[in-house]
């Protein structure tokens, strides 16, 4: 079942990763909007045809958040993070940036000491506007679940348009500066086998995220249930090991369970 979110701001919620993170949504509430379509995404699969393409408003995002951190404050709930999440990807909203400079306004007026986050799938780094703003965060987390290129088209399903060297270099420009998120799965997609924690694929991806110098890497597996149902849940004493090969390399690493 797909879990869609229809709320500009929704939580805190505790997050496996992040802690109690306050989620700021800038994608249309009644429908996914993505340029990947991973096979284990908890909004579901793309839909064919976009039946919302309103992206909220500037305007509407700040007013949501102020009202909420107020809010919060007032009732001293519990916050560490505040998270562009949502459904889909957030650096796709036409004003990103500077709905990002607007966030950290508003962090530093009543919550100076939390941080902002950005999950993203990182297939808009090219556009250096998008780079920029997400260089001004503190938790950049951006998608790596292969460093194979064919395995990487099985999960995350890009366009056939998606250049994988590209991305690979897009990434780079974060060098030193990066959180690297990563899902392990195995199990089967459209009669294709698909396993991310092979020995050749740990390799690979290791090598990629080496180069990278991650300031942290988030490793997990599936939670609820994939649009793709036949897919295996990587287990703790298996993500264990992965979190060893990254501290063998100096790498810092999260797991999620």
């Amino acid at each position: 079942m797909s879990i869609l979110f229809h709320d500009i701001i929704f939580g805190p919620i505790s997050s496996r990763r992040l802690g109690y993170s306050l989620g700021i949504n800038l994608l249309p509430i009644s429908s996914k909007i993505c340029t990947f379509n991973c096979i284990y995404c908890e909004c579901g699969w793309n839909p064919d045809k976009t039946l919302d393409t309103g992206f909220n408003k500037r305007e509407d995002v700040y007013n949501a958040l102020e009202n909420r951190l107020v809010e919060i404050k007032e009732n001293n709930e519990p916050l560490d993070v505040l998270t562009f999440a949502g459904n889909g990807e957030p650096t796709l909203h036409p004003q990103f940036s500077e709905i990002i400079d607007d966030v950290i306004t508003l962090r530093n007026k009543y919550f100076p000491e939390k941080k902002i986050a950005v999950l993203s799938n990182a297939t808009t780094l090219s556009n250096k506007k998008i780079t920029t703003a997400l260089k001004k965060i503190d938790l950049p987390i951006l998608k790596l679940d292969s460093a194979i290129e064919n395995t990487f088209r099985i999960i995350n399903k890009p366009s056939d348009s998606f250049n994988f060297q590209d991305y690979i270099n897009n990434l780079s420009s974060f060098k030193n500066n990066i959180i690297i998120q990563t899902m392990f799965l195995r199990g089967e997609i459209n009669g294709h086998n698909v396993d991310n924690t092979s020995e050749n694929e740990l390799n690979k991806w290791i090598e990629v995220v080496k180069k990278l110098n991650p300031i942290n890497v988030m490793i997990y597996s599936i939670d609820r249930e994939p649009p793709a149902k036949r897919l295996i849940k990587i287990q703790p004493e298996e993500l264990k090991k992965i979190a060893e090969i990254l501290k063998t390399n100096n790498i810092p690493v999260q797991m999620a369970f």
